[in-house]
């Protein structure tokens, strides 16, 4: 396990700068999946507005994670929360696949015991 590490954005998309980001350092990830995160990404802030994150936790863990000016009179937070939900339950497969990947391949935790976890 990487010692001393922190939380890493995976990707995001900001509605202010109309702007998406992915960090290279999953350029491994497939290109399937990249372009699904896109797509949930930019959908999200055309839908809502504000500044749209997927963040690995520490643990491995996937992390959605919404922000907005506080200027922006236009976010809807009600929106955000329910769109959250919906993405955690419609996307549940993809953020538990992504999770495993950071720990296999970044946190290079033995993939028996992980595997042994989802028995």
């Amino acid at each position: 396990m990487i010692k001393g590490s922190e939380r890493i954005v995976l990707c995001g998309a900001n509605a202010y700068e109309q702007k998406y980001y992915f960090n290279e350092k999953f350029s491994k990830i497939p290109d399937s999946i990249k372009e699904e995160l896109h797509i949930i990404c930019v959908l999200f802030t055309e839908e809502v507005g504000g500044v749209f994150t997927l963040v690995f936790e520490e643990d491995g863990s996937v992390s959605i994670e919404t922000d907005a000016y506080e200027e922006d009179i236009l976010y809807d937070e009600i929106s955000s929360g329910l769109l959250v939900g919906e993405i955690r339950r419609q996307r549940q497969e993809l953020l538990e696949s992504l999770s495993l990947y950071y720990r296999i391949f970044i946190l290079h935790e033995p993939m028996e015991i992980l595997l042994d976890e989802g028995k």
